[in-house]
């Protein structure tokens, strides 16, 4: 898997992916909230495979 998320993108999906499982825990949202969990994974292993469908990258060029 090469890296194709840099940082800041990978700490707000972090982030959004907090706060989506917590308002689910909550019950402010449905169950959908637990996709939050896809979004912190893809910003811990900075890899994001429709990013590699689009052929975008956020990493920077080395």
């Amino acid at each position: 898997m090469k890296c194709n998320i840099n940082g800041i993108d990978g700490v707000l999906r972090v982030i959004v992916g907090i706060v989506l499982i917590t308002l689910s825990l909550m019950g402010t949202i449905g169950w959908w909230g637990w996709l939050g969990l896809i979004l912190i994974a893809t910003g811990l292993f900075r890899f994001c495979p429709m990013y590699t469908m689009l052929n975008v990258s956020t990493c920077n060029k080395e």
